[in-house]
């Protein structure tokens, strides 16, 4: 909640500012009655700046909803993946099954108490998780001669299992990882600046239209900025995906 308020205010600040900016525009730099009206090429290249920054926004809210959204993906797929590692483990005879019960316990643990702060702070997940992983195929590819025919099949599905989570969980790292390039957060910022400036360059009289314009305009572009910032971070804001998945699965983790 402390984070949408944050983002409120921001906004607010913003629209507030530009209402400023333009009442003092009109008090300093007044309009002459007797003007004559030059208007047709500013309303041109604004015209043109905003389809630009249209363009831009565009782009880089696909980006980042891209990132936000593979995040959530890998992050279903892995809880799914170790939740069925789990399940088949009732196929497995009693030494293996429990070992690797307590593996996959212990993954959930991992996963939802040590990686995701670090997931959050886009830093790397370290290896505590890859070697628990490790320690679930090596439980899954041990084998006997003991072993029936239907816990076979069960080491081997385990194993199709746990190549599944392997590439969901490289793919929440590189989620966690990913980020909006910063010629297109460049690009916000400067587009959003000079589509808010041209608005300066047209002889609105009624002032107070001018400023709910302005004000509008103005608290619309950082909205979706902020909203962009808040996407950009798939682990991190209100909007970051949780370790719910794998706390559906594992609720004792």
């Amino acid at each position: 909640m402390s984070n949408l308020l944050q983002t409120l205010a921001v906004v607010l600040g913003a629209a507030l500012v530009a209402a400023a900016i333009v009442l003092l525009k009109g008090r300093f730099f007044p309009v002459p009655e007797d003007a004559e009206p030059r208007e047709d090429v500013a309303e041109y290249i604004a015209m043109m700046v905003g389809v630009l920054y249209a363009l831009v926004l565009g782009l880089s809210m696909v980006s980042v909803w891209e990132i936000h959204s593979g995040a959530l993906n890998h992050s279903q797929d892995e809880a799914g993946a170790l939740h069925q590692t789990y399940l088949l483990a009732d196929l497995l005879p009693p030494d293996r099954r429990d070992a690797l019960r307590t593996t996959a316990t212990a993954y959930a643990v991992q996963v939802v108490h040590a990686e995701w702060p670090r997931m959050a702070a886009r830093e790397p997940l370290g290896p505590d998780g890859w070697g628990l992983l490790n320690q679930l195929r090596t439980v899954s590819q041990t084998s006997s001669q003991d072993d029936t025919p239907t816990q076979q099949n069960a080491s081997q599905e385990m194993l199709a299992v746990l190549t599944t989570l392997d590439d969901a969980r490289r793919g929440r790292e590189a989620s966690a990882m990913s980020s909006l390039s910063t010629v297109l957060w460049v690009g916000l910022v400067i587009g959003g600046t000079l589509t808010v400036a041209f608005m300066f360059l047209f002889g609105i009289k009624r002032s107070a239209t001018h400023v709910v314009m302005v004000m509008g305009l103005t608290g619309l572009i950082a909205f979706t900025i902020l909203l962009i910032q808040q996407l950009d971070a798939p682990f991190d804001g209100f909007l970051a995906v949780t370790p719910q998945a794998f706390t559906r699965y594992f609720p004792f983790v």
